[in-house]
């Protein structure tokens, strides 16, 4: 077994009194002295500090952007050429079944694109990028001299701009160059939580100081992956591995809205992605089973794999849990799940069997909480 890697902030994470556990193969902080749901609440109230810096950052260059930008465009359903210098997108990575292979999200730097992937996914995905893009000419750069820092919470404009007020000018996915502690950093105004932030890589000398600034603001606390994935639950934001993966489509997976009219069937670059025939065919035809929504009655939690079924006894499953557990600022029981598509629209229920029990599940609209981007 591989020894598990160590991101330029655990001394910090120890001297913080987290306690790590093995993710992604790599030793990450799970919770700090607050505790999952005081992080939670905190990150919604006010900022929270998260190291995401396990997470595969990449630089494409070496050719024109506009070049670059076509070529990525190979592997992905989404329009990369539209987007603009300083701006960032969400996308997938799919494969010739249509499955998604991992999601992503994609910057224009100007002279170059900036990649950031999965952590567990990023060997694959450098080596996926390679193969399609070295032939025509385009470096594929894994960076390992830089850490990712994610700021989140309705206090975190605030507490960055006393580092650079220039970041208040930054809009949702807008990305720029910023010096931050006498360090240049890349930061985007995006995040995982569903709240207005920043997500800031910085070079790993620079990390720890970084960090400790910004831990040193009365609105700032340090955040764990617990509270991470409460929080991006509750936005409604899927977790690779869990949610999607190789064996669903992004139809399926409710990420149409990802996929732009350019890409579609009629659009003027339409398909040339892997799995462009099964995505656009389910598209104009619909899918057999849909991500959705899930607010169990009751207080106890649906944890991923929960079978789903649509009596209360008898029968055979017709969906399951991808992410469940207890969501803080719900103040109740929060899920994600597939159903058939008969069975998607809010309002229906469904049944969980939790320990040989049949539970009422109500399918509800995505997110949970509302979401304070700065748009």
């Amino acid at each position: 077994m591989d020894a598990l890697k160590q991101t330029p902030l655990f001394d910090l994470h120890a001297s913080l009194g987290a306690k790590m556990v093995p993710f992604a193969g790599y030793e990450m902080p799970v919770q700090y002295a607050l505790g999952v749901m005081k992080e939670h609440l905190h990150t919604r109230e006010k900022a929270g500090l998260f190291d995401v810096s396990h997470m595969g950052q990449v630089i494409l260059d070496g050719a024109p952007v506009s070049g670059i930008a076509l070529a990525l465009e190979t592997l992905v359903p989404v329009d990369v050429a539209g987007l603009g210098e300083g701006r960032q997108r969400y996308a997938l990575f799919t494969n010739d079944a249509g499955g998604i292979e991992d999601d992503l999200m994609i910057a224009n730097r100007g002279d170059h694109l900036f990649v950031v992937v999965n952590a567990a996914c990023k060997e694959a995905d450098f080596a996926r990028m390679e193969a399609a893009l070295a032939p025509r000419g385009i470096r594929v750069r894994l960076l390992e001299d830089r850490a990712l820092l994610a700021l989140q919470g309705p206090a975190a404009e605030a507490a960055l701009a006393t580092l650079n007020p220039a970041v208040r000018d930054m809009r949702f996915m807008d990305v720029a160059t910023v010096t931050l502690c006498g360090a240049e950093c890349w930061v985007s105004r995006s995040g995982y939580t569903g709240e207005d932030g920043y997500e800031i890589s910085v070079p790993e000398g620079s990390a720890v100081a970084l960090a400790e600034a910004l831990l040193a603001l009365d609105a700032v606390e340090p955040i764990g992956l617990g509270a991470r994935d409460s929080l991006r639950l509750e936005a409604g934001l899927c977790l690779y591995g869990h949610d999607i993966d190789t064996t669903t489509t992004p139809v399926a997976a409710a990420l149409t809205w990802a996929m732009q009219k350019v890409r579609r069937a009629g659009g003027d670059r339409a398909g040339g992605f892997p799995g462009a025939g099964v995505i656009l065919g389910e598209l104009a035809v619909g899918v057999a089973d849909k991500r959705v929504g899930l607010k169990p009655e009751g207080r106890a939690p649906m944890r991923e794999g929960v079978a789903l079924f649509e009596t209360d006894a008898g029968g055979t499953p017709i969906g399951r849990v991808t992410s469940g557990g207890f969501g803080p600022s719900v103040g109740g029981p929060v899920a994600m799940g597939y159903v058939p598509t008969p069975l998607s629209t809010p309002g229906t229920r469904v049944y969980g069997e939790v320990r040989g029990k049949r539970l009422p599940v109500e399918v509800v609209s995505l997110p949970f909480v509302t979401q304070t981007y700065k748009r």
